[in-house]
Parts: structure tokens; sequence; C-alpha cells
């Protein structure tokens, strides 16, 4: 029998292979078994263990509030943006919801927040939803300080009527390679340089039927120079070693969560890079990174610049810039630094 005509494993299956890995992570163990993470945690609902939630935001993240310190989690295939803090200032949206707390600094997407879980067995009870396709968007994990009846209040309140153990899941959409347009180079830099917010340029980018980092790859100088790929490392050690303040953003096509501050405690181990400070760790893939840009954009009092780096599929890992508090001018002078690319 060939392996395209095996059965999915059964979510009876499913909970025995948790049973037998209890220590393996959940997307790793749903990886090595060929499911998405969504679906193992569904194999899990029993209703009181493991809960289906509404996934909706206008009613998960007033619950969220409620519940003090908590730590905020939110990954790609590449990198782990972990932040302690507490949910504040939630802004709703129909395409873009923000939270815009002091640590917990959110922007969310609402079409791709598709199921939700709470999950209230172990010493870290949690919230975490996931995408049509599976995939984590974004997970909440309780704290010794946070609040356990507030939890309970939100469990309770978001419950869905279905909790059955299976789950339909759609499709993953391909990853979009860098799409550009050579022709459309001198207006590319034309229309970049009258930008005045960085906003502004994915409207742009699409408008010329380009997207991110096909628009980097055509428009090169003034606005975007090739870093080598070790750049990210350079800058986070480089930010450590001289209490550089930064804004690090991670995301998926349903969240961001960006870290407003200083880095301390960079600890490489194997192909990963981390950042272990007290309140933010940072786990980054070093061997998925394939491309590094330095990127320069117009704002209205200057010039905005960035390190973001990408994989070999094209997709962003992350965003670093400067904090602009009380301004950018160091992290501007660690970046014109970092070596590039032969012809960048």
């Amino acid at each position: 029998m060939s392996l395209d005509t095996l059965a999915a494993p059964s979510p009876a299956d499913l909970r025995n292979a948790r049973a037998e890995n209890p220590k393996t992570r959940a997307r790793d163990l749903a990886e090595s078994l060929g499911v998405t993470e969504a679906a193992l945690v569904a194999a899990h609902v029993d209703g009181v263990q493991v809960v289906r939630i509404d996934a909706g935001l206008d009613r998960l993240f007033p619950a969220i509030q409620t519940l003090g310190e908590v730590m905020a989690l939110t990954r790609n295939a590449s990198c782990v943006h972990e932040r302690t803090g507490t949910y504040e200032d939630f802004h709703s949206g129909a395409h873009a919801s923000m939270v815009l707390g002091a640590e917990i600094d959110l922007r969310m997407f609402p079409k791709h927040w598709a199921h939700g879980f709470a999950l209230l067995d172990g010493p870290r009870p949690s919230v975490q939803v996931f995408d049509a396709a599976g995939d984590a968007v974004h997970k909440v994990f309780l704290t010794d300080a946070s609040d356990r009846a507030a939890f309970e209040t939100l469990v309770r309140d978001l419950r869905l009527p279905d909790q059955g153990d299976t789950i339909t899941l759609t499709p993953h959409v391909p990853v979009e390679a860098a799409k550009l347009r050579a022709d459309k180079a001198e207006e590319l830099r034309r229309e970049w340089g009258e930008m005045t917010d960085t906003h502004q340029f994915l409207r742009m980018v699409s408008k010329l039927k380009m997207n991110r980092l096909g628009a980097y790859r055509v428009a090169g100088a003034p606005w975007a120079f090739a870093l080598r790929p070790d750049a990210v490392a350079q800058v986070l050690h480089q930010s450590a070693e001289g209490r550089i303040p930064l804004m690090i953003f991670v995301g998926n096509q349903g969240c961001i969560q960006i870290h407003g501050g200083t880095v301390a405690r960079i600890a490489p181990m194997g192909p990963w890079i981390n950042v272990l400070d007290p309140r933010f760790n940072l786990h980054l893939r070093a061997d998925h990174i394939a491309e590094v840009w330095h990127v320069i954009k117009p704002v209205r009092d200057g010039m905005a610049h960035s390190v973001e780096a990408f994989d070999a599929q094209g997709t962003l890992i992350l965003q670093i810039f400067g904090k602009r508090d009380p301004d950018t001018s160091a992290f501007r002078a660690m970046v014109e630094a970092l070596p590039r690319q032969s012809g960048a």
C-alpha cells in the first residue's frame, strides 16, 4: 500500500501518540505524524480538559484582558516570539485589530482566526487559536500571576456547543515567492521616495504587481541593500552589547507580535539563536534564513531603517526596527555598518 492511500491518524491514534510522547512539542509531534497542530489539539477535546471556544476576536480579547499577567506567543515556521505581560487596550476592526499594551503589542487579522481551544490540563493552562489550515495563529499561556478564576469564566463564556474531537481544515495556501517587475523599477523607486508612512509600502508594491521581497530585489539602492544571512545574529548581539532598543516583529498570516525594548541575553544553541530575557524570549532558526535586507522607508520625520529576514520560499521570518524612543540613531549606525552581500 502506498503512503498516498494510508488513512490519516484517527483522534484515538493522535491521543495515543501524545501519551507515548508527552515531552515532545505539539508542533513537532504533529509534523512527525503528518497532521496539523490543530488536529492534534482537537483530538484531545473532551469538553472538560480541552474545550473548543469561540475564536472571534471581539469576544475573545476582552476575556483575555481579565486574565492579568500571561505569556503571549506568536510564531511562524522559523521563529517563536514570547512576551510576558498584560493584554491591554484592545481595538477591534473588521480587517485588522490591535492590542496596544505596554508589553503585549499585537496586530491581528480576524479572518484567519478560525479554531479556538482552551487547554486546562497541565501546569500552564492556555488559549490556543489556529487558522483554517490548522497552523497556530496565537497562544496565551497562564503564569503563576494569572487570574485562574477569570480563566475559568473565559472557558465557560466562550465554550462552543460542538465539542467533537475531529476538525475540518482547508488546504494551505502556497507561499508566494518573490514577485517582481523589473520593468517597473524606476516607477517603484520614485513612488518609494514619495512615501510618508511605512504602512503605505504594501499598497504601493501591490499596485505595481509586486510583493515585499520582489520589491526589495528590484529597488536596490538607495532603498534596499542585501545583507549576509548572519546579519540578524549580529544585530541581536550588537544591540545587547550596546543596549540599543529594538522593535522586533514576528508573525504569521493571522497575527504579528511586537517586542519593544532592549535585549540582553543572546544564547545560540545549535541552529537556534535565542533571546532569553526575563519577560521576552525569541527563538530563531538561523539555518532557515536565506535572505536578509536592510530596508529604508521614508516617514514624515525622517527615514525608518529595518533588518528583515526571509526563508528560501520567500516567507518573511522577522523584521527588526530601531525603537523610536528616544531616537533610532544608534540602531541606524549599527545597521549601516553591517556587511552587505557582494554587489549590494
